[in-house]
């Protein structure tokens, strides 16, 4: 994660120099994201081609890894050849560009296309800014989804999807007596927070959640409830593989889908990786956003933002990006093979999987919907939870010791 602090002083001199860099073809807009994996790949190659039919031309930069990526970005904002466009989550990531003036809105997109009237509040809280859209919403992901293999459940005689937290342990502990990985795992800092996060909405309540990200309660960190909370997510690490330090998400994604794990708790994008294997919601895989029908849907998603120039054909294709990318059709097309689902409601639901179609139908639940960590605490914060969160996983740490850490990190200690 790239610190606030490293982008003062040395950002503001890309101000200069960022017009000069996009004396090029009319409507050329180079493009940087890590959308590397399969799925990603063949979801946005979709916003290329809706791109390019538009009348632009779409020059593709994909990084692999979201802090390479953004890195990326910025070091090329300093460099004086910014790119037309970038990648970033619907989070806090990109508020310090902001604040120093080096990225362009796009307020006029924004407000033709009804923005404020089509997109969840979470959302429109990240890229709205001062009153300003400062970023275009690509997709919604819900990183909380539990995916599981239908060829492993039936090897450990499972029939049905757990209602509580109790039932899921219960259906991990059969998978592991059937000679099955129970949970596929990667153990990066990153997944080690969204699944802690997953478990926490899940078993801590959406109530204790927003105490403790959103309002940095002293007190709910240090309750019992928050403690357990902590106890119940390191129960599964009885449940992971010894291959699972260091596995990319997608190579644990593979293991369900090649049924030698059970479940994945991972965000939706994981479901482009079961398509791209010819895999069918409901029928090779099953998939549910957690237990009972309140369960919460936690709100997080991808976004492009728009660095600061002042060339006429650069700020035209970025606008015209902006409009493109947002658009129902590329909106779905885009949907159907990252695994997300769509930022709009008013789309044919009909390209899209089952999976996705229950996470539309959640969001028309307002109650249900809680904003990712990364909408409520800075990236300083969220790396400073993370560091929390691995020392706990990987050492023979308490979680008393743990939760006093947690609490330091999240008071910004």
């Amino acid at each position: 994660m790239v610190k606030a602090s490293k982008l003062a002083g040395a950002l503001a001199l890309a101000l200069a120099g960022s017009g000069a860099a996009h004396a090029q073809a009319p409507l050329k807009a180079t493009v940087i994201h890590w959308w590397t994996s399969g799925g990603e790949s063949a979801a946005v190659k979709q916003f290329a081609e809706a791109y390019n039919k538009a009348g632009g031309q779409w020059v593709d930069q994909a990084i692999a890894g979201a802090d390479q990526s953004r890195a990326t970005t910025i070091n090329r904002i300093v460099g004086g050849n910014a790119p037309t466009a970038a990648q970033f989550n619907t989070s806090k990531q990109f508020r310090d560009f902001v604040e120093q003036g080096l990225l362009n809105n796009v307020d006029d997109v924004a407000i033709a296309g009804k923005w404020d009237q089509i997109m969840p509040p979470s959302i429109l809280q990240a890229i709205k800014i001062n009153g300003h859209f400062y970023a275009a919403p690509v997709d919604i992901h819900m990183p909380a989804w539990f995916f599981y293999s239908k060829a492993a459940y039936k090897k450990a005689g499972i029939t049905n999807e757990p209602q509580t937290w109790e039932e899921f342990l219960a259906q991990l502990a059969k998978l592991k007596a059937a000679g099955v990985v129970p949970l596929a795992f990667g153990g990066q800092v990153w997944q080690e927070k969204i699944t802690f996060d997953a478990i926490f909405a899940m078993v801590g309540g959406a109530d204790l959640y927003l105490k403790v990200y959103r309002d940095r309660d002293q007190k709910a960190v240090m309750s019992p409830q928050f403690k357990q909370v902590l106890v119940e997510f390191k129960k599964l690490k009885g449940f992971v593989d010894a291959g699972s330090p260091g596995r990319n998400w997608n190579d644990a994604t593979a293991m369900v889908v090649q049924g030698k794990a059970g479940v994945q708790i991972m965000g939706d994008w994981a479901k482009g990786e079961f398509a791209a294997a010819k895999q069918v919601a409901g029928k090779d895989f099953g998939c549910y956003p957690g237990f009972g029908p309140k369960a919460p849907y936690i709100v997080a998603g991808d976004a492009f933002v728009f660095p600061k120039t002042n060339d006429a054909n650069a700020v035209k294709a970025q606008k015209l990006l902006a409009n493109v990318v947002t658009s129902p059709s590329a909106q779905v097309a885009f949907a159907a093979r990252k695994g997300a689902i769509p930022i709009r409601g008013d789309v044919d639901e009909s390209q899209l999987d089952l999976c996705a179609k229950l996470g539309l139908s959640i969001m028309k639940d307002k109650s249900r919907q809680l904003p990712n960590t990364e909408m409520l605490a800075t990236p300083d914060t969220t790396g400073a939870l993370q560091d929390v969160l691995t020392s706990y996983w990987n050492k023979n740490q308490s979680a008393d010791d743990a939760q006093k850490a947690f609490a330091r990190a999240i008071k910004g200690e």
